[in-house]
């Protein structure tokens, strides 16, 4: 088992307090966004095995077998397939969608081809993996996830009474359901840019005024005035978890992290095509054909069993599943088979011999079994296989 010594990416739309106290670290006054927990090349972990510190990706490429045993090599490669994270948002998160496995493999190949530089602003797959995610609040959590039926956003959008919103609401009343949804994401997107920031600032302007349902839309605004993702994000429902409850994202879903604290797993990838919400390139074409238009309340996780709490999702990258330990209780034995990280959030307990502070982890590789002792709150990230 080995201490993590982790990244924390300063993106700018991350939070300048909420990650230093769960650390209990002094603010910088910068934005520390990201806690990154695992081997992605971007910002691999490091340990420590005695010969000073190393990346855990090389680690892994040296020995994959013992590290993240045979079952999960044989499955996912020479590659932990999940990267763990504590993410704390003090600004909104661009409006974005991940491709399938299949359009993530196709759309890879096709930008290999075409000699797209991975670096380069318009690159839309970085890899040929997709990126289903989880995000389980440590603090109450705001998002926007999936569409809400049509009829609701064109009530939405007709009780701002914006003139030039009209159109849009009368699109969303006039066509089948999921033809309403696409036709109106397309307009939006593809509208002239001079007329929809016209439109979003008055929109803007009535959403300061109304509050009540708009008022998470508010900081939209207030951080993208003008952009036309502020009017495609109000397609979305808007989801508020309480912490200890969690949201699954899969493919095509459409989704913004707004604000909040909480600890995010998902599959090792780089992949995410942007709606808006961001200065970045908005492929529309793309993003059209990768989102799904279905529509729904999104369901709220809630961990499940009696000791590991589990939260379920239908992939195998990752599995994700909490420990509330109390002072005195028999230990919990984690078995070996597969690799896991073990992330502390609360209290002082005990992985093996080695004690974790709230937001100190470690990783334990896959020929190792483990026991968590002492009090406090342990969450764990291994692969369903």
């Amino acid at each position: 088992m080995d201490r993590l010594t982790n990244t924390i990416r300063p993106y700018a739309w991350g939070s300048t307090t909420a990650i230093p106290r769960l650390l209990g670290t002094a603010p910088t006054g910068e934005p520390q966004a990201e806690l990154w927990m695992g081997a992605h090349p971007g910002a691999p972990s490091r340990i420590d095995r005695g010969a000073g510190l190393t990346s855990l990706a090389d680690v892994i490429a040296a020995d994959p077998e013992r590290e993240l045993g045979a079952a999960v090599v044989a499955r996912f490669g020479p590659r932990l397939p999940f990267l763990f994270k504590i993410l704390a948002a003090g600004a909104p998160l661009s409006l974005q969608v991940h491709p399938d496995l299949d359009q993530a493999r196709a759309g890879h190949a096709d930008e290999e081809r075409r000699g797209i530089p991975l670096d380069a602003p318009h690159r839309n797959y970085k890899d040929p993996h997709h990126k289903p995610e989880m995000i389980c609040a440590l603090t109450p959590f705001d998002g926007l996830c999936g569409f809400r039926p049509p009829q609701e956003a064109a009530e939405l959008l007709a009780g701002l009474e914006v003139d030039s919103l009209k159109p849009y609401v009368d699109l969303l009343r006039a066509h089948p359901e999921e033809a309403a949804l696409r036709e109106m994401l397309t307009a939006v997107l593809t509208a002239d840019r001079a007329e929809m920031a016209r439109t979003v600032a008055e929109a803007a302007a009535a959403i300061d005024r109304l509050g009540g349902v708009y008022t998470p839309y508010a900081t939209l605004v207030h951080h993208f005035p003008g952009d036309p993702g502020v009017i495609a994000a109000m397609l979305l429902n808007h989801v508020r978890l309480q912490p200890g409850e969690a949201m699954f994202l899969g493919a095509g879903v459409p989704h913004a992290y707004l604000d909040g604290l909480g600890v995010e797993l998902l599959a090792n990838s780089d992949n995410v095509l942007r709606a808006g919400l961001t200065p970045k390139h908005v492929d529309v074409p793309e993003l059209l054909r990768i989102v799904r238009f279905d529509h729904g309340d999104p369901a709220i996780l809630r961990p499940e069993g009696d000791g590991e709490e589990v939260y379920e999702a239908p992939v195998d990258e990752f599995r994700l599943s909490r420990y509330a330990l109390a002072d005195g209780a028999a230990p919990r034995t984690l078995p070996a088979g597969a690799p896991q990280i073990l992330l502390c959030t609360a209290g002082r307990p005990k992985a093996g011999e080695t004690i974790l502070a709230p937001g100190e982890s470690v990783f334990v590789p896959a020929v190792e079994s483990v026991e968590l002792s002492g009090a406090g709150t342990v969450f764990r990230a291994t692969v369903a296989v």
